[in-house]
């Protein structure tokens, strides 16, 4: 006899009484119906749960949205799932009793409960179903020799793929040939240091990553900083620099004061590496995302054979997905594959081909004006907080990217950030970004990256944050 679903300790029938009422997406409300059914002892530790068909039916939902339900709260430990035993809640997913007294004593939490911590995608978003089919696609194209020692330079499959899309979507000027691809931008750095093409001294913009800093002081490069303000970097100053022939910047989007380099000056850079016999060194970390007009273009479509162009999908797909380009000019692309070696080390060969797979269907693309609407929504939803609890506190910078940069009254922005801790808030102050030798300073300010949180979690992320910033003067 077939065996039937019951509610018992074992099993629980698909007529499992769920609340879905309240805000958010299906999936959201599911997701919080369910922690509620656990936390309630509704769900008792070890309950298998139906199977996504049969609960979506008792619903009315989509199959999907109940299988997404559930790898979130399996991802959260609320749940288990192994082959042939289904869902199940977590032994330690234990119910908290009705009956205990609150705390009146008001404790730290031991980590952080919401992240809004800058460079950090939504990983929910990831394109999973069309990942998986490219990745199918791509391998059963694949010839022999794709799964032989890899090709330093990168497969051709992908560099074709770049070579169209970041002409198309980014006005870089470039070839297949003047490709090569890495693990993502500290890899690019590794290689152009590590073969003599940033040497010495590189000036580099007065606010940036510590950690892109460290990789430069250890391959003996000394960083200059440039200092900045509404239009990027003072690129003027170079003429000032003895020395320098290479610059650093972050043209589409200065990382982290959140600026675009004026067209004055993106002129202006590439004048100067052309009399300096010199290059320009161009990070396009978060270029996709622009959210009040179009993307503006490379610097590197000035002049390709004075500006070295370094992108990556650490922001449009995952910095799980080790990928990442350099277009270079075209006498520099044999000291960095020398910089490589004889063999493909760090990209794998099969994402390889997935992702140009990816791109050539116009699943990227698809994936990336997605993101873009999320992102979008999210620092508009962060905007609209602000105005209404925290007026007094300004977002500076551009609409694009993954991060807003909020200015802070003088003075508190370590109090804030001890606050935000306080409240469970990972977050970053704008001081950590500071070269340590700028003699610029900017206004006191929280780095405030708003992809990181789960969409379901947003809200909450945002309340916290709003708690710990100062009250108006």
């Amino acid at each position: 006899m077939s065996e039937s679903w019951v509610n018992s300790a074992e099993r629980i029938g698909s007529d499992l009484l769920l609340d879905l009422a309240g805000p958010g997406s299906r999936r959201a409300v599911l997701i919080r119906a369910l922690r509620r059914a656990v936390r309630e002892g509704r769900l008792a530790p070890g309950t298998r749960l139906p199977p996504y068909r049969s609960l979506a039916a008792n619903l009315g939902l989509a199959r999907n949205t109940v299988a997404d339900a559930y790898a979130e709260l399996v991802a959260e430990g609320w749940l288990t799932a192994r082959q042939g035993s289904g869902t199940r809640v977590a032994r330690r997913a234990a119910p908290v009793a009705s009956s205990r007294v609150p705390r009146k004593v008001p404790h730290r939490p031991a980590g952080p409960v919401h992240d809004l911590r800058q460079g950090r995608p939504d990983t929910g978003s990831f394109p999973r179903t069309a990942w998986s089919a490219a990745a199918r696609r791509a391998l059963n194209a694949a010839p022999n020799d794709a799964f032989g020692p890899g090709d330093p330079q990168g497969r051709t499959e992908l560099r074709r793929a770049l070579a169209d899309y970041l002409g198309r979507s980014r006005g870089v000027r470039t070839t297949p040939e003047r490709i090569v691809i890495c693990s993502g931008f500290a890899h690019a750095l590794r290689l152009l240091s590590g073969c003599g093409i940033l040497r010495g001294r590189l000036a580099v913009e007065s606010y940036g990553l510590g950690f892109h800093r460290s990789l430069l002081d250890a391959a003996s490069v000394r960083t200059l900083p440039l200092t900045l303000d509404g239009d990027g970097a003072r690129v003027g100053e170079l003429a000032g620099l003895s020395g320098v022939r290479a610059v650093l910047l972050t043209p589409a989007h200065q990382f982290p004061t959140g600026g675009p380099l004026g067209p004055e000056r993106r002129s202006a850079v590439v004048d100067w590496a052309r009399g300096r016999d010199g290059l320009v060194l161009e990070d396009d970390y978060d270029g996709e995302f622009r959210y009040d007009r179009d993307p503006v273009g490379a610097v590197q479509g000035l002049d390709p054979d004075r500006v070295m162009y370094a992108g990556s999908v650490s922001k449009s797909l995952s910095p799980a997905v080790r990928l990442g380009w350099l277009v270079l000019p075209e006498r520099l692309v044999a000291p960095v594959l020398a910089a490589k070696g004889e063999r493909e080390a760090w990209a794998s060969v099969p994402d390889q081909l997935t992702l140009a797979e990816l791109i050539t269907s116009g699943q990227y693309d698809r994936h990336v004006r997605r993101m873009r609407r999320n992102y979008r929504d999210r620092r508009d939803r962060l905007v609209a907080a602000l105005a209404e609890r925290a007026p007094h506190i300004v977002p500076t910078g551009i609409a694009a990217g993954l991060h807003a940069v909020l200015r802070l009254p003088p003075g508190t922005e370590q109090s804030v950030l001890k606050a935000a801790a306080w409240q469970g808030l990972a977050l970053d102050g704008l001081d950590d970004f500071r070269h340590p030798d700028a003699t610029d300073r900017a206004p006191d300010g929280l780095v405030v990256g708003y992809a990181a949180p789960a969409d379901h979690a947003f809200a909450a992320a945002v309340e916290a944050l709003c708690r710990a910033l100062p009250p108006a003067p």
